[in-house]
């Protein structure tokens, strides 16, 4: 009996490990914990004097003194490119060194430097990383392997941003934060008339963001707002954010967006948008478009939005509006035209505005435009600055569709 009831109770052992296992085996690998590090992606041309910028990136790094690892691997001039970023940080009180990885440095091949140990480990140690601007496929082709794993020193830069660091880039550098960037750099009409295509125009990046945010940079000086659509609706993304010139995004580990320098970013939800497929030319509708202005802040998980300081008390009431004039822009792709746009109508009598876009002389489809149409919508809210004729502009709604242009339309 006691021989039995021993048996008993090992097989009821054996069972319980055994479907334990078998539950965790279903459950499949954990999943890796979210990075604790921060993210401080710039939209290009960061000049010298921005200190807000470069101060917070030495400061999320760790402060005076901190490591950080400048990457001119996209430079034309990686050399020149890290030695000028390396003096930049450390004018701001870092102890930055150029990571000597990029196709034009001769003395060792990429991969010899990009599975080095030794420069890893010195890497991992940094508070940071930064990546310079140019050719964001020179990033990728220099750290990812061939069969799409990180190679050591990647790995390094990953470690350093699941501690706790900073991983910072500006244009090139900023592309590559999300899991798909723009490759092949083509204009932005012939990129709405023309489409994407995966492994050509849109290629893998290395998706510090994670894998729900699209980033695009150089926004709002060369009106990519429009070129971010077509990627996120080829890659099936909800939200897109689009940071402009001298103007930083910081993404803290709460997933917490903050406009830093000189100008802002823009928000594409795309959760409510819809396309009609029996168009065979690119459209969409209900888009919901944000301007965050410097200072603003939002957070990406619960969609709630924190006002700079000077526009806390600067809420838009759409009873009072202070322009009625009609707006209206023949150049929505021209620089600043869509945030000229935007701010116009958040605080105007008029409820809708239109801006046009058309081929430039020598476009694949001169034939064929496109009609950006902004409506104040019920959700739609507006903040303006006490000190600033700037404003902060919350879920206009966006519709896109073509136009077919009789040519020549000029004599």
């Amino acid at each position: 009996m006691n021989r039995w009831m021993g048996w008993l109770l090992a097989s009821l052992i054996w069972c319980t490990q055994a479907g334990a296992a078998e539950s965790q085996e279903m459950k499949g690998p954990q999943a890796a914990p979210a990075p604790q590090g921060s993210l401080v992606i710039i939209g290009g041309a960061l000049r010298a004097d921005n200190a807000v910028v470069w101060q917070r990136v030495v400061q999320l790094a760790g402060g005076a003194g901190a490591r950080i690892a400048v990457m001119p691997t996209a430079a034309g001039n990686p050399e020149r490119s890290g030695r000028n970023l390396a003096a930049y940080l450390n004018r701001y009180g870092a102890a930055a060194f150029v990571v000597p990885l990029s196709p034009k440095f001769k003395q060792r091949t990429l991969q010899q430097v990009a599975e080095d140990a030794q420069l890893a480990d010195s890497i991992r140690t940094a508070g940071g990383v930064y990546f310079a601007g140019g050719d964001q496929s020179l990033i990728t082709g220099a750290l990812v392997r061939p069969d799409g794993s990180r190679t050591a020193v990647l790995q390094a830069i990953w470690d350093v941003y699941q501690r706790g660091g900073v991983i910072a880039g500006s244009s090139a550098g900023a592309a590559i934060m999300s899991s798909t960037m723009y490759n092949e750099t083509r204009s932005v009409i012939d990129t709405l008339s023309s489409g994407v295509r995966d492994g050509a125009e849109l290629v893998p990046g290395l998706g510090f963001i994670g894998k729900d945010v699209f980033v695009d940079q150089h926004l709002l000086a060369r009106g990519r707002f429009a070129r971010m659509l077509p990627a996120m609706l080829k890659k099936g993304y909800q939200l897109g954010l689009g940071i402009d010139e001298n103007t930083a995004m910081v993404i803290s580990p709460r997933r917490e967006v903050e406009v830093i320098g000189y100008q802002g970013a823009l928000l594409l939800d795309l959760r409510q948008a819809t396309v009609d497929r029996a168009s065979p030319d690119f459209n969409v509708s209900n888009v919901r478009i944000s301007y965050l202005d410097r200072g603003d802040r939002y957070q990406l998980q619960s969609g709630v939005y924190t006002p700079s300081d000077d526009k806390r008390e600067g809420k838009v009431d759409p009873l009072q509006p202070a322009n009625r004039e009609a707006v209206y822009s023949t150049d929505i792709l021209g620089h600043n035209a869509v945030l000229l746009m935007m701010e116009r109508l958040i605080d105007n009598a008029q409820t809708q505005a239109i801006g046009i876009a058309t081929a430039a002389p020598g476009e694949p489809r001169p034939e064929l435009g496109f009609e950006f149409k902004f409506s104040r919508v019920p959700e739609s809210s507006g903040y303006a600055s006490a000190s600033s004729e700037s404003y902060t502009v919350l879920n206009l709604r966006l519709d896109v569709r073509p136009l077919h242009i009789t040519l020549p339309w000029y004599r």
